[in-house]
């Protein structure tokens, strides 16, 4: 069984490289996601999707803005992904959430439900989506997604705890169309111990001529700033010399010139910020270049990012994680394979019609959670 994949928000492609790789077989029969068209606003980042992901047609990856696209002239699919914009519901933002100019456009995914109905999708956005807007903004956003038809899945991971050597937490919402009688239930974590961002960056060693990988001019004020800066700590919790003190006012942001600790995952990488949020070398008085980021958001080496330094360092950013995607598209495939996998209880509780309540029964979904071993369908 093929998946006919659609994307809105594609990024880089971090989703569609962790759909590409999580096929699995099943008595001799393959079950695989294909993309077949994507959309993102961005030149630069549709051209690294393009040039990596590769689809059928580079046509059908729609570089406009999706107010602007239409849907009548994309091909079918069976399954949606939708990374929404995260700009208003992040935590270091000012998390206008639906009120915001990047809030709603959440809406477009749920239009894209309606106007194709999937088999199934998967939304992905920042943790800190549960809070916006007093958290009514989550409330509104997962009605919405089961009011066009689906039974919604969400769940907060923990990408340390999912292969990737970062503490990135993301909200993922999968959705199976209220017709078919799947219960998705939420893929156990692979690790206990988090991978390091020393192991990442080393193991192996990054070739000397992968691509992405210009070093960052550092002033002189800021070597010597890094100096004092030890692993781990940042220009507000490190002992510096009063020159070389930042003078602000109130702020204690952990990130600002804050050094990686060799010893544990690496902090989230963002994609943008100004100066001190670069993410920095345990031992070199440097920040990142672009491929080690990529690295700690598991990207490839042979991954090629398109565009200046700067939006290299957005797009990964960005991006969804594609190892700790690939476990939760595994998921999804082995649910619809009828398949047993590893399982944990959902931090959040799902939202299912009425049709699939009945077929449970009363308290079956408690009971459906419990174990680590049981079948991921209810055909």
């Amino acid at each position: 069984m093929e998946f006919r994949l659609g994307e809105l928000f594609c990024g880089p492609g971090g989703l569609a490289l962790a759909a590409q790789r999580a096929e699995i077989n099943v008595n001799g029969e393959a079950y695989s996601i294909k993309t077949v068209w994507a959309n993102d606003y961005d030149e630069d980042t549709c051209e690294t999707y393009r040039n990596n992901i590769r689809p059928e047609e580079s046509s059908n990856v729609v570089c406009k803005d999706v107010r602007k696209l239409d849907l009548s002239n994309l091909p079918e699919i069976d399954a949606l992904s939708f990374g929404f914009p995260c700009n208003d519901f992040s935590v270091v933002g000012q998390q206008r959430g639906v009120d915001g100019l990047f809030g709603p456009l959440y809406a477009y995914g749920v239009e894209a439900l309606n106007y194709f109905q999937p088999k199934w999708f998967l939304a992905e956005n920042v943790g800190g989506l549960r809070n916006a807007n007093e958290g009514n903004a989550f409330k509104a956003i997962l009605n919405e997604l089961f009011n066009a038809g689906y039974n919604v899945f969400p769940h907060l991971y923990k990408f340390e705890y999912y292969g990737v050597p970062q503490a990135r937490h993301r909200i993922i919402i999968i959705g199976i169309r209220n017709d078919l009688d799947y219960f998705f239930r939420i893929p156990s974590p692979t690790t206990i111990k988090p991978l390091t961002s020393k192991h990442a960056l080393e193991n192996p060693p990054i070739p000397t001529d992968a691509s992405n990988n210009e070093l960052t001019k550092q002033s002189d004020m800021v070597v010597e700033r890094l100096k004092y800066i030890r692993p781990g700590e940042n220009v507000f919790t490190a002992k510096l010399p009063d020159h070389l003190k930042l003078n602000i006012s109130g702020a204690k942001i952990s990130q600002i010139y804050k050094r990686l600790d060799p010893d544990k995952p690496a902090y989230t990488i963002t994609g943008s910020g100004g100066g001190g949020t670069h993410v920095y070398h345990w031992k070199f008085n440097r920040a990142l270049t672009n491929r080690e980021r990529a690295r700690l958001q598991t990207f490839p080496d042979d991954f090629v990012f398109s565009g200046s330094k700067e939006s290299v360092r957005k797009q990964i950013g960005m991006a969804v994680s594609p190892m700790a995607a690939k476990v939760i598209f595994r998921a999804v495939l082995s649910t619809f394979a009828g398949i047993e996998y590893e399982y944990c209880e959902p931090n959040f509780e799902p939202l299912l019609h009425e049709e699939l309540l009945m077929q449970l029964g009363k308290g079956a979904t408690k009971e459906l959670f419990k174990g680590n071993m049981l079948s991921a369908s209810l055909k």
